[in-house]
């Protein structure tokens, strides 16, 4: 039961690495860019749920849409300011410019909300559910998380295959050129595609941190790294490859921390992913593009 119980632990941990991925995946499938800045906004999704509930005082579903719509603001923001302006440039100089906006961000909020670490109130339902006569807990915070991103996952792609910008998106992201030539407004599409990013990162904020109760401007540093390895493992570009390579990720680093080393979890989870591009370049779901020259 011991194992159930890690494994569970650690597919709640990828259903969180999987929520974040998505903003990585989309933006990098839509706009081929990489938003290293998308870990940043996680927190301050996180800052924005932490004040408006333990300092205003506002129910915690109230707490979680303010914090998403903050979330979602910041993104189109960032997207529209820095990433814009920088469409045809290299990828370089938007990889400079991400890593740019992300220091911005997390100086910004040691100046607004003080370096010091803060303790993250319990805004979600506590409490267990115990199985096989008590020998199996499982916290109901483990359970949200994990449907929650099954709902996400569910709803996403439902979205993307349905509905008309998400056929847009998929426009864009098969030929910017060609989806622009159709009648398709490709600034809008990448703009929604940042916000629907950005509104999952502030998700992700209030699950992360209500399972780890602790918040400070480099909340989102390590979690964002982490993520963007889920999403390379299952194949960026991929929702379902983010789905799978975040509870991958999860399960891995949760299993290695309680069996093997918690000091070497995070070098055993590098090692896996490097063993299985060097297996697999585009990843476990990605697939292998043709580039014209």
């Amino acid at each position: 039961m011991t194992f159930l119980t890690y494994l569970i632990s650690g597919l709640a941990l990828g259903s969180v690495y999987a929520i974040i991925a998505l903003g990585y995946t989309m933006v990098y499938g839509i706009a081929k860019m990489l938003n290293f800045a998308h870990g940043d906004i996680i927190m301050a999704g996180g800052y924005v749920a932490f004040y408006a509930f333990s300092k205003f005082g506002l129910p915690s579903y109230l707490c979680i849409i303010l914090s998403i719509a903050v979330s979602t603001i910041i993104g189109v923001i960032i997207e529209r300011l820095a990433y814009k302006p920088l469409r045809q440039a290299s990828s370089l100089s938007v990889l400079i410019t991400a890593i740019g906006v992300s220091y911005f961000l997390q100086n910004a909020a040691q100046l607004m909300f003080g370096s010091d670490t803060k303790i993250f109130p319990a805004m979600l339902t506590e409490g267990s559910l115990k199985m096989f006569n008590g020998q199996l807990t499982i916290s109901y915070l483990t359970i949200i998380t994990i449907v929650t991103c099954i709902i996400i996952m569910v709803g996403l792609t439902a979205f993307i295959n349905k509905t008309k910008i998400g056929k847009a998106m998929r426009a864009c992201a098969e030929d910017k050129g060609a989806a622009q030539l159709m009648g398709i407004n490709v600034d809008t599409t990448i703009s929604v595609t940042f916000a629907i990013g950005s509104g999952l990162a502030a998700i992700a904020a209030v699950l992360l941190c209500s399972t780890y109760p602790s918040l400070s401007p480099t909340l989102g540093s390590m979690p964002g790294i982490k993520a963007f390895t889920a999403a390379v493992f299952g194949g960026i570009g991929s929702i379902p490859g983010a789905l799978l390579g975040g509870m991958l990720l999860g399960v891995i680093e949760n299993l290695t921390k309680a069996y093997i080393s918690t000091q070497l979890s995070d070098a055993i989870v590098f090692t896996v992913l490097i063993i299985v591009l060097l297996i697999k370049p585009t990843g476990l779901l990605g697939k292998k593009e043709n580039v014209k020259v």
